[in-house]
């Protein structure tokens, strides 16, 4: 079937280019979408006379997208997911997760906007495309991981952590985590000891208590005068 592009289309034509596609294709996105029509002699003689505002409306367009693209440009997600040893996911990461996480960084995206050869099926940092405008798309990178910190250690890195590379990275948090625990004992520990050295002890106290009734008790025969007085 042969069609006009009312925009231009990846590895298919600019805006205006007359191209023959397969009815499928035409039927199923080109034509509901609004990207292309079918290339009738007056469909032809109608683009021509739009064709201007066509233009101006995509020049518009494409100048938005781009100062969205500047910002986006660079960009990491991140992606914690379930994998083996092997960093294999325990399942897949696809165009629908990541558009929720982009969404989720604060940019509006579709899932149709994201170009991926296939889902994404392993750790590490992965290139991923995202179409702004048909003229317009940059690349984000999804650190896909199986722990906050092997996602930083992989972003610090740069590249897929090896087996032992994410060992010594959970070693290291580990070590880390253990060192503030010993801190925060130590300081309890510190504190409960003032504590105790600030109280007397239970013998202290019972020798105390002795030696006040001792003191009432004597204090009480001297001031019995029969006592005294047989004394």
């Amino acid at each position: 079937m042969q069609v006009i592009l009312l925009e231009r289309i990846e590895k298919l034509g600019q805006m205006g280019d007359v191209v023959t596609v397969k009815p499928g294709y035409a039927r199923n996105f080109l034509l509901p979408q609004g990207k292309a029509r079918r290339a009738t002699k007056e469909n032809l003689d109608r683009f021509e006379q739009q064709r201007t505002q066509l233009e101006a409306e995509n020049l518009e367009h494409r100048g938005e997208a781009e100062k969205i693209g500047a910002k986006l440009k660079g960009l990491v997600v991140t992606l914690i997911r379930q994998a083996g040893e092997s960093g294999q996911l325990y399942g897949s990461v696809n165009t629908h997760d990541l558009a929720a996480e982009i969404t989720e960084a604060g940019y509006t995206v579709a899932r149709n906007q994201i170009s991926l050869d296939g889902v994404i099926k392993a750790t590490g940092l992965h290139q991923v495309k995202v179409r702004l405008h048909p003229e317009v798309s940059v690349t984000i990178t999804a650190n896909v991981a199986r722990s906050d910190t092997e996602a930083e250690a992989q972003a610090r890195s740069g590249h897929l952590l090896s087996a032992q590379e994410q060992h010594a990275a959970e070693e290291a948090a580990d070590a880390e985590t253990e060192a503030v625990v010993a801190r925060i004992e130590g300081e309890e520990a510190e504190q409960a000891g003032k504590d105790a050295e600030a109280e007397p002890s239970a013998e202290e106290a019972d020798e105390g208590e002795a030696d006040g009734d001792a003191d009432a008790a004597k204090a009480g025969d001297d001031s019995d005068p029969e006592k005294s007085a047989h004394g």
